[in-house]
């Protein structure tokens, strides 16, 4: 038994959990289509200020949904947001919509799904406070967090209540 329980503990210390950190708001808003509310969005940062993704990291993007929303909606609406950027590949987006597959899943109301922005521009994220993945390609933090942040988004009023009118 003794045994087992240090076992554990040293799994743990080998392979910490990733956690949200205590950050500060940058901004809220809402996300709605057309008559319907889709989700609450928060932007955190260390010092409640943003100016771009290395002076800021980490940045934590958290979703609160109003509503069911499957993982594949999520996935697909992510692709192509992408798509209306257009600051990826359709090689890296197909790469990056498999990795999602295997880390998100469906939301009902009320769930929070978080994205903390490393200094290093992984991506962790978290479904109601626990962490649920990861994606380690640096090219990919970015790219996600322009689909809210990004001057040419499709939900301009929205980056604006993020970003806190600035």
């Amino acid at each position: 038994m003794r045994k087992n329980l240090l076992s554990v503990v040293l799994l743990a210390w080998l392979w910490p959990a990733a956690a949200m950190p205590d950050l500060q708001l940058v901004g809220e808003g809402s996300f709605r289509y057309l008559f319907w509310q889709l989700y609450d969005a928060r932007l955190k940062t260390s010092d409640g200020s943003f100016d771009g993704y290395q002076n800021n990291a980490p940045v934590l993007l958290e979703l609160t949904y109003k509503r069911s929303i499957s993982r594949d909606q999520f996935i697909d609406a992510t692709v192509d947001q992408w798509q209306h950027l257009g600051h990826s590949s359709e090689a890296q987006q197909q790469d990056w919509a498999n990795q999602l597959k295997g880390i998100w899943q469906d939301v009902g109301r009320g769930d929070r799904l978080a994205a903390l922005l490393q200094p290093d521009m992984t991506v962790d994220f978290f479904l109601n406070g626990e962490a649920i993945g990861s994606v380690k390609d640096t090219e990919f933090g970015p790219l996600f967090f322009d689909i809210w942040l990004h001057p040419d988004t499709s939900a301009p009023t929205l980056r604006r209540q993020l970003l806190a009118a600035r």
